[in-house]
């Protein structure tokens, strides 16, 4: 059973900047696709980030060069860099990972894995 494990996060003015990480364990497939999602109350699930284990890295549109994954990163790792951060980007923001079917997707139900959250809140 994989499991993720989420930290960072937390509270800063408009144009600050955080640091997510995600470690998953209990996976043992070359093949995945690790992925930060964001939630805010009474909207969907919208993709942030995907990482897959080839090593592409593909960023929501909305991140406008403001978000940055960590090209070092080991295996089954992701740390997602959180700069200039607004006011609406206040959100709970999960890590989700995929096996076997490639990184193609911003789909939140084709993401077997979650992590529990991490609240993310930017004050103008």
């Amino acid at each position: 059973q994989v499991h993720l494990v989420e930290s960072g996060g937390g509270a800063v003015q408009a144009g600050g900047s955080l640091r997510l990480s995600c470690v998953a364990s209990g996976s043992t497939h070359s093949d995945y696709c690790m992925a930060w999602f964001r939630q805010v109350p009474g909207k969907e699930r919208e993709g942030v980030v995907r990482v897959g284990s080839s090593g592409s890295i593909v960023y929501a549109e909305f991140v406008e060069g403001r978000f940055t994954v960590n090209k070092d990163n080991p295996k089954y790792t992701v740390e997602l860099q959180l700069n200039s951060l607004k006011p609406e980007d206040t959100a709970m923001y999960y890590c989700a990972m995929r096996e076997y079917y490639g990184c193609s997707s911003w789909r939140y139900g084709d993401y077997a894995y979650w992590g529990q959250g991490t609240q993310v809140t930017v004050s103008s």
